[in-house]
């Protein structure tokens, strides 16, 4: 039985900050208290010199694998599995201690996803089964309704143990995240250029393509979902229309809400809704759309995702408490309990008594958040 305290630092409960001490008995949380405690000669003691102690995050949505698997376009890396502990060490070195690695399953116009997608899950699966991952990788699937071949890629992956969450995503140009479809054209410029001509006829092939399909798609996936016991999430709701149609299909999460309309409705339906770190720290989205920063002013943020910056969750938190958009705990709560009980984790996500000791050591650096130390289930993986 390994047991040690870490003890003089600042830490992080969902409802406060107590500057105390977290005792840790084999990988769970043991005893939280304030106050300090001092060495001993039967118990290892770690000084975390005042140190914040925040909960592991619990990343749900991230693309990050894709960079190590696809360096640059059209650059499919021929090592998986080095790729996959690359990705992992980085995973782990932003704090987080459970990640859903993101799959897509479909695309439009090549951008390598299907390419990658059963050397993604293949790698996962080794990955893990050698017992060397920093990080808790569990499988999170993004079906791409509106592709023809989305049910014969997800099904072969669908027994995958790992598995936990699915989307549904539908890019089509002129739906949700792309109803600009000018910014859809200048997105995917750097794969490949349009006439006004090509592009309109484009438009019109992938819609009639979207029409044919899509509806079977999706009624097959939360099918299998709902008699799995899967959670499911709906990707960037637009409109309320999207989120009551979400809801009726026993959709539980609202991920990346294009409006704030949209986020509005998700929230105030139960629904939990993730927004991009990145949003947060970049003070508003890439492309365009609704702004993190004022669905949490509004109350109706839920948890953020770091979705291609890991770095971005630890800085998101401390951008909202630092603007007072909310206290420290309850940003905390964006990247750990509010995603773990989401999708059923309940034995992670908070510093709490028989939680797992999944903890990420915080300093700061010159007003910059730095993570220092990282454990999962009480061992020390950074």
């Amino acid at each position: 039985m390994k047991e040690y305290v870490l003890r003089n630092a600042r830490v992080v409960t969902p409802a406060t900050v107590m500057h105390g001490h977290v005792l840790v008995r084999d990988g769970l949380v043991a005893d939280v208290d304030e106050g300090d405690i001092q060495p001993t000669a039967g118990l290892e003691c770690i000084d975390c010199e005042g140190d914040y102690l925040l909960p592991g995050f619990v990343e749900l949505h991230t693309d990050n694998l894709e960079k190590h698997l696809v360096p640059r376009p059209k650059v499919v890396w021929p090592q998986a599995e080095p790729a996959f502990f690359a990705h992992d060490a980085q995973i782990v070195a932003a704090g987080i201690t459970t990640v859903f690695d993101a799959l897509s399953v479909g695309e439009y116009h090549d951008k390598g996803r299907i390419a990658m997608l059963g050397r993604g899950v293949d790698a996962l699966n080794h990955c893990r089964r050698s017992g060397m991952l920093r990080a808790d990788h569990l499988l999170h699937l993004r079906c791409e309704v509106a592709d023809p071949r989305m049910r014969d890629l997800f099904f072969p992956l669908s027994d995958t143990p790992c598995l936990k969450l699915v989307s549904l995503m539908d890019h089509t140009p002129g739906q949700r995240q792309w109803r600009d479809t000018t910014a859809y054209r200048t997105y995917y410029s750097n794969i490949r250029s349009w006439t006004d001509e090509e592009f309109t006829a484009m438009m019109h092939e992938l819609e009639e393509v979207r029409d044919s399909c899509a509806n079977d798609n999706a009624a097959s996936v939360m099918e299998f979902c709902r008699q799995h016991h899967l959670p499911m999430a709906s990707h960037d709701d637009t409109l309320v229309e999207h989120v009551e149609e979400a809801l009726s299909n026993g959709i539980s999460i609202s991920e990346f809400p294009t409006t704030t309309e949209a986020a509005c409705c998700a929230s105030e339906n139960g629904m939990l809704v993730m927004m991009g770190a990145p949003n947060v720290v970049r003070g508003g989205s890439h492309s365009g759309n609704a702004s993190a920063l004022d669905v949490a002013k509004e109350g109706h943020l839920g948890a953020l995702s770091s979705d291609y910056v890991p770095a971005s969750l630890l800085a998101a938190v401390f951008e909202l408490a630092a603007r007072e958009i909310m206290p420290l705990p309850a940003a905390v709560n964006l990247v750990s309990a509010n995603p773990a009980e989401s999708v059923g984790l309940d034995d992670r996500g908070r510093i709490d008594v028989g939680r797992r000791a999944d903890m990420v050591r915080v300093h700061h650096m010159d007003d910059m958040p730095l993570v220092r130390n990282v454990w999962r289930q009480g061992v020390q993986v950074y």
